[in-house]
């Protein structure tokens, strides 16, 4: 998968989490920017994530992803590598 690609299946699992279909993200969105991502929202995410990609953060990179961008760097590094 390319970064678009992965960007795009992001996007749609957010907007699955947060129950709105009009949620864009962009690289630089974190969760100050999505008023329903609290810590909860967050582990929903991330597990989310794991299950569609087949893939496993360990908990550090969980924390030390800022924002959106990076989270998808991350998918492509795991997914990809």
């Amino acid at each position: 998968m390319n970064r678009e690609d992965i960007f795009n299946t992001v996007t749609e699992i957010f907007r699955d989490i947060f129950d709105n279909k009009s949620l864009v993200l962009a690289d630089h969105t974190t969760a100050d920017d999505v008023e329903e991502w609290d810590s909860l929202a967050h582990i929903g995410i991330i597990t989310a994530i794991q299950e569609e990609f087949s893939i496993e953060f360990s908990m550090e990179s969980v924390f030390e992803m800022k924002n959106v961008g990076e989270l998808v760097d991350a998918i492509m590094a795991l997914h990809n590598g």
